[in-house]
């Protein structure tokens, strides 16, 4: 099962793109850094658990 890159903050709806920073909990709730920092103090607001930063995923160079 691939992680879901979700393409915005859920706190303030900043756009993520999948090769930039992003933090995400174990259910994959996804945020900005500035709202995980500041807003959230790097705890998930809706289940508790904690926001690490999320993987990067760069786009497959064509062939």
């Amino acid at each position: 099962m691939a992680l879901d890159m979700k393409p915005a903050c859920e706190t303030c709806g900043r756009v993520l793109s999948p090769s930039g920073e992003a933090f995400i909990c174990s259910y994959e709730c996804t945020f900005c850094g500035p709202c995980t920092e500041e807003t959230h103090r790097n705890a998930c607001p809706n289940c508790g658990g904690e926001l690490t930063r999320r993987p990067t995923r760069i786009p497959a160079r064509p062939s």
